[in-house]
């Protein structure tokens, strides 16, 4: 496909790859609030055999060339158990995605979007939501407020005019993932106090640690009060065991027992919160690359993490307590226990939550009760093919 001089091309071998990988570093070179990802993740997630996302999702890659140099970089993909999902949930029957675009003009933006939506009319998709890439759990959404600060671990960071670049390709905004900051340094108002203090009361309420040394049982509880509480929300496709597998192995060394909590009412798992030590604090001097003396930082930084920023990627309490007072609580609790932790073993002073739907109630609510406020929107488009 060329426009003027823009040659559009799928990517094939390992140059190319290369080439589609480093294309960030290019277009964020200026940019102080970027965190170079390490590559090794990059590619983790991109290729089909270190990826288990492919056992149930296909993808091409494309990139964007202007007299050879590289101008830009887009992913088309779909995903079998998202097109098997109700379509008033987001995805669905012929719904295709895509993910990481990256350019450095509007021409290259709209002929590489041109390229994804061409490759997924060819397989039968009638519709496009995205960006996102390349799963729902990774990194969904354009980054369409707070680009002058840095994302935290495993959220991304856009450049402001690809706002507008998507919506002049017929995209439309169709749902808003938020991000919440708050300064964990201060208690919570009085209320909320009362709320932890009455749920310390009440014998039937367990708010545990995990176990890091059980890690694949606690893992399993967490995925199925993770499927029973988000099974309803938009934009939900099932986590597979070997993804849960895989996403666990790669957790795990930033997973630390006092900074995710289960609760258990009656002694039955009903509700969890799992927050992570912001890494990128830590990975962007690296550059992308763990070598030659990344490992020796990372692996320093990792026996005892000290961080400014706390994240909390994941939330859920089971549907049948969901709005409920006992739902809150627990919640509260969670987040209370965590934040005393957070400050007083990490030396945290921020706490940043999300991604949060824009319509959910519960969350966005409980957000408010804690005086924190939206530092980041993330928005999803869509468009019929």
């Amino acid at each position: 496909m060329t426009n003027s001089d823009l040659v559009i091309s799928p990517v094939s071998g390992k140059a190319d790859l290369k080439a589609f990988v480093d294309f960030a570093w290019e277009v964020y070179k200026d940019d102080p609030a970027w965190v170079p990802p390490l590559k090794d993740e990059v590619y983790g997630i991109i290729l089909d055999s270190k990826n288990p996302w492919f056992e149930h999702g296909d993808a091409q890659y494309f990139l964007a060339r202007r007299k050879g140099k590289v101008t830009g970089r887009i992913s088309a993909h779909y995903d079998k158990l998202a097109l098997a999902m109700p379509a008033e949930q987001g995805m669905g029957p012929g719904c295709g995605n895509f993910g990481f675009l990256e350019a450095l003009d509007k021409e290259s933006a709209l002929a590489l979007i041109a390229a994804a939506e061409d490759w997924l009319r060819s397989r039968g998709m009638t519709r496009v939501l995205g960006p996102i890439s390349l799963s729902i759990w990774e990194e969904p959404g354009l980054l369409t407020l707070g680009s002058d600060h840095a994302p935290t671990v495993m959220m991304g960071h856009h450049r402001p005019e690809y706002e507008g670049w998507v919506k002049d390709a017929g995209y439309a905004p169709v749902k808003e993932l938020r991000t919440y900051e708050l300064d964990i340094t201060q208690n919570f108002p009085p209320l909320i106090q009362r709320i932890v203090q009455s749920g310390e009361k009440n014998e039937r309420i367990r708010i545990r640690k995990v176990d890091k040394s059980k890690f694949d049982e606690e893992a399993a509880i967490i995925l199925a009060i993770l499927n029973d509480a988000w099974g309803d929300n938009w934009g939900f496709v099932p986590i597979t065991d070997h993804e849960v597998s895989h996403f666990g192995k790669q957790l795990k060394p930033i997973v630390f027992e006092d900074l995710i909590r289960i609760a258990e009412l009656e002694g039955e798992p009903v509700a969890f919160m799992m927050t992570l030590p912001d890494l990128n604090e830590t990975i962007k001097p690296l550059n992308g690359s763990l070598f030659p003396f990344g490992w020796a930082k990372l692996l320093w930084w990792l026996r005892k993490p000290k961080v400014r920023t706390m994240r909390v990627p994941l939330m859920g309490v089971v549907k049948k307590l969901q709005a409920s007072r006992m739902a809150s609580q627990l919640a509260f609790m969670m987040i209370e226990y965590i934040r005393r932790d957070a400050v007083a073993h990490y030396g945290a002073s921020r706490g940043e939550i999300g991604w949060v739907l824009d319509d959910n109630q519960g969350m966005n609510a409980i957000a408010g009760a804690i005086d924190s406020h939206v530092n980041k929107v993330y928005t999803i488009y869509e468009k019929q093919l």
